[in-house]
């Protein structure tokens, strides 16, 4: 039987959620630079798997690239994309009513999903919640307005209930739907971690076995529970929500737990000179 050691010395594929795991807000947390590029150079892979649907592909790059880190498409699997792949499965040429940002929206069309923001269009066929910055009072009421007098399906892009910055939380998505919630007695479907496709997709795009795949992160409920789920190896970083009092309470236990990322990668590194 392998122990926890050989086991993390195997990995090659690592599954990174960004927002409280590699950075908090637009500050890369230490050891971040390190891991990735020790990956590249082991002939490994990183896919950094966000429920994060504010931005594309396209505008994390480019985040990353101002904190000196080159990444390539295949190194992101997004909750906006799920999204996407879901909505193409179950909703071909429906119309979308979306609460989002503007960023998340244009890139539900870049990708041919008919969407709306207008409630009383008669043609909707699903309600899809997003994290939203830009979010008002009106988007709440007619959201709420649609779901209370038409019988229409009801998603969302992920469960998180906050969202780490600089100076601490904000709500996230799932605190959006929970507010609705309140109001019309019904939650959303959702799509993003802990459902285990966003790691179904990371692994369609690399050759690695499950047993070389360990996916990192910061919350027990969405982060663990998604590798859980998919069956793959978990790591908890404790630089965003989770908490050690959170994981005694938890059923949902990750098979590895560190400080941060850095941590992780000394120990991960401290394997792979043994080889």
């Amino acid at each position: 039987m392998p122990t926890k050691k050989h086991k993390l010395k195997n990995k090659r594929l690592f599954l990174l959620d960004i927002d409280g795991t590699v950075c908090k807000g637009k500050q890369l947390i230490d050891g971040t630079r390190e891991m990735l590029q020790e990956i590249k150079d082991c002939g490994g892979r990183f896919v950094f798997v966000t429920n994060n649907a504010t931005k594309s592909i396209k505008d994390y790059r480019a985040s990353f690239r101002e904190l000196g880190i080159e990444t390539e498409e295949f190194n992101f699997v997004t909750a906006s994309y799920v999204t996407v792949q879901y909505l193409k499965k179950h909703y071909e040429n429906q119309l979308i009513y979306v609460v989002g940002t503007d960023s998340f929206i244009k890139e539900l069309k870049h990708h041919q999903i008919r969407v709306t923001t207008d409630a009383h269009n008669t043609e909707i066929g699903c309600v899809l919640v997003s994290y939203d910055n830009q979010l008002t009072y009106k988007k709440i009421q007619d959201t709420c307005e649609l779901l209370t007098k038409r019988e229409i399906d009801y998603i969302a892009t992920n469960p998180d209930y906050s969202c780490p910055t600089e100076f601490g939380y904000i709500p996230d998505c799932g605190a959006i739907c929970e507010m609705i919630s309140h109001a019309v007695k019904k939650m959303p479907y959702f799509i993003g971690k802990p459902e285990p496709a966003i790691v179904e997709f990371a692994m369609q795009l690399n050759e690695f076995s499950r047993e070389e795949t360990l996916i990192v992160g910061d919350r027990l409920y969405t982060d663990i529970l998604c590798g859980k789920q998919a069956g793959v190896d978990t790591a908890l970083v404790l630089t965003g929500e989770a908490t050690l009092q959170d994981i005694e309470q938890s059923e949902c236990q990750p098979d590895y737990i560190f400080d941060s990322i850095d941590g992780l990668y000394k120990e991960w590194m401290m394997y792979e000179t043994k080889l």
